[in-house]
C-alpha cells in the first residue's frame, strides 16, 4: 500500500524547525523517481471527475508535486509564495502558523475569475496556510475544487478548516 511506503521513507526531524516541532521531510521521497510517480498516479485516481483549470502550490515543498501533478493533468501551475517573492502585482494573505505568523502571495493576474483550482501542499497541519492560500483563490475569483497533501497531520483536526472551501480532500499519507 502506498501509505505504508511513504510511512517508510518519511523522516521525522525532531525540533526543527524550532523545539516542539516534530518536522514531517519528503525530501527521502525525492530519491525515488518511481514512487514520486505513484504518489502522481494516486492524487490523478483521487481526483477523477473533478473539473480542474489550474493547481495551485503552497511555497516551497508544494511546488513539488504540484507541479508534478500539474503537468500530468495538462493543467496550468499556479505558484503561491512567501510575500517579496513574486516579481509581478500580487495579492496577500496573513495568517498565523504553529510556531510565529506568515504572508503568502499569488500573483493578481495567475488565472481568470470563475477558473476551478486545486490547492496542493505537501503536509497539512494546522491549516492556517492553506486556509491563507484558501482566501487568496477566492480574491481572485476561484472556485475552490478540492485539496491534495501527500501528508495530514489529522490529530490537529484541520479538516474542518478547509471544508468551508471545499469537503474534497485527499492525503495520502495520515498521522492519528
Amino acid at each position: 500500500m502506498l501509505e505504508e511506503q511513504l510511512k517508510k521513507v518519511i523522516r521525522d526531524i525532531p525540533d526543527f524547525p524550532q523545539p516542539g516541532i516534530v518536522f514531517k521531510d519528503i525530501t527521502p521521497i525525492l530519491k525515488d523517481q518511481m514512487l514520486c510517480k505513484e504518489i502522481v498516479r494516486e492524487f490523478e485516481r483521487h481526483l477523477e471527475g473533478v473539473k480542474l483549470d489550474a493547481i495551485a502550490g503552497i511555497e516551497s515543498r508544494g511546488f513539488l508535486f504540484g507541479m508534478m501533478l500539474a503537468n500530468q493533468l495538462d493543467v496550468p501551475f499556479v505558484p503561491i509564495r512567501k510575500q517579496g517573492k513574486l516579481p509581478f502585482k500580487t495579492i496577500s494573505e496573513s495568517y498565523k502558523l504553529e510556531y510565529g505568523q506568515a504572508t503568502i502571495e499569488i500573483h493578481e493576474d495567475a488565472f481568470e475569475a470563475g477558473k476551478n483550482i486545486l490547492i496542493h501542499d505537501d503536509l497539512l497541519a494546522t491549516g492556517g496556510t492553506v486556509v491563507a492560500a484558501s482566501k487568496l483563490i477566492e480574491k481572485l475569483g476561484g472556485n475552490i475544487v478540492g485539496y491534495s497533501f501527500v501528508i495530514s497531520l489529522d490529530f490537529l483536526q484541520s479538516h474542518g478548516r478547509l471544508t468551508r472551501f471545499s469537503d474534497n480532500i485527499v492525503s495520502l499519507v495520515h498521522y492519528s
